[in-house]
């Protein structure tokens, strides 16, 4: 992460604070660690005020700590006293007000932090104040740097699905065909996979967070195929449904239903409409087409250092979309009994207008 994201990065998270009322914040979040310091080690956290930036970690990450996150100031987390490090550098930034991210602290690590400030001097002790999406809401628009990692990690989940699907044949199981997909994105160069792959064949496709299983793949019917590949800490997710062999007239007509919506709202999304307007756009197609009641998920959601972030683009989708802001469009259709279909891009706003990340043509071949 080059040093100048990051320092631009701190200097808007104390603007925040400054907005928020807030002399300090403990960020414990794991995305929102990475995001903030470049380190990626699984345990840690980040005190920052307007004249300190602190990393804490225990002694397996120290050397990573400072290899990734040279500007911060290292204090170590000692076995001892499970918060004495926080006492230390506390004692550096004096708040008045302390914020932590409420989403993400346990009621137990919450209980023992209030136990561990009720032990400093009263005219030295914070004010513990629970904060909600501070750094979260620095995360939704993406800077250059995160757009080049978003871009890799959808090429090579591009790349799998090219490799992989001109392969399927009837006989294979759902997991066979997962297996394969996540065998390319690693291949290709994936740190890791962004979620559980998703191959839901026949029946199963109704199920939109189906789990691949044993189930044998047969001529003519769906499969749904949902994945992602993560590298250097960013996802990417796509979706493509496809068959093996002759798709019959329902299955037609239900995926032109499905691809009309999407590239209906790729086509008239913008910048200025709300998460809501957004999936009103796709929705809207398959009301008309008597499937309303079968696209029972959001159009879409937010993706960058968590597979699901802000913005919401759904019914509840209140925040409004700006420039560089990247998230799917994946409208679906699900016939209980019968199956599935779901088509799913990653796009970014430029210039007011979507643009396509994920490349995979879109075809039931």
């Amino acid at each position: 992460m080059a040093t100048v994201h990051k320092e631009t990065r701190l200097n808007r998270l104390r603007d925040k604070l400054q907005q928020n009322g807030l002399d300090t914040i403990l960020i414990s979040q794991p995305e929102n660690r990475f995001y903030l310091s470049g380190f990626s080690g699984s345990a840690g956290y980040l005190v920052i005020s307007q004249d300190h930036a602190l990393i804490a970690t225990d002694f397996r990450y120290f050397q990573q700590s400072e290899r990734q996150a040279p500007d911060f100031q290292l204090v170590k987390m000692q076995g001892g006293k499970p918060l004495g490090w926080l006492l230390e550098a506390l004692s550096q930034t004096r708040p008045r007000r302390l914020g932590f991210e409420a989403e993400d602290v346990s009621f137990s690590f919450y209980t023992a932090l209030k136990k561990a400030l009720a032990g400093m001097p009263s005219d030295q002790r914070p004010r513990l104040m629970a904060t909600r999406n501070l750094v979260e809401s620095l995360r939704i628009v993406k800077d250059p740097s995160e757009m080049e990692e978003i871009q890799r990690a959808a090429a090579i989940a591009d790349g799998a699905l090219e490799r992989v699907v001109p392969g399927i044949e009837a006989g294979m199981t759902e997991k066979q065909v997962a297996w394969e997909l996540e065998k390319a994105m690693r291949e290709q160069g994936a740190d890791a996979i962004s979620f559980e792959t998703i191959v839901a064949s026949g029946p199963n496709g109704a199920l939109p967070h189906h789990r691949p299983g044993d189930r044998v793949i047969r001529e003519g019917e769906p499969i749904v195929i949902d994945m992602g590949a993560r590298v250097n800490g960013y996802c990417s997710d796509i979706t493509r449904t496809v068959v093996v062999g002759t798709p019959d007239e329902k299955l037609k007509k239900v995926y032109d239903t499905v691809l009309g919506a999407q590239l209906t709202a790729i086509a008239t999304v913008q910048s200025g409409m709300t998460g809501h307007d957004a999936d009103g756009l796709a929705r809207i197609v398959i009301d008309k087409a008597g499937y309303g009641d079968k696209f029972g998920h959001s159009l879409g959601h937010g993706i960058g250092l968590a597979v699901h972030e802000s913005p919401i683009v759904g019914p509840r989708g209140s925040t409004t979309l700006e420039q560089d802001m990247v998230f799917t469009i994946e409208p679906g259709i699900y016939l209980p009994g019968w199956g599935g279909v779901r088509i799913e891009d990653m796009v970014v706003l430029e210039n007011d207008k979507a643009r396509v990340i994920t490349r995979t043509p879109k075809g039931l071949g």
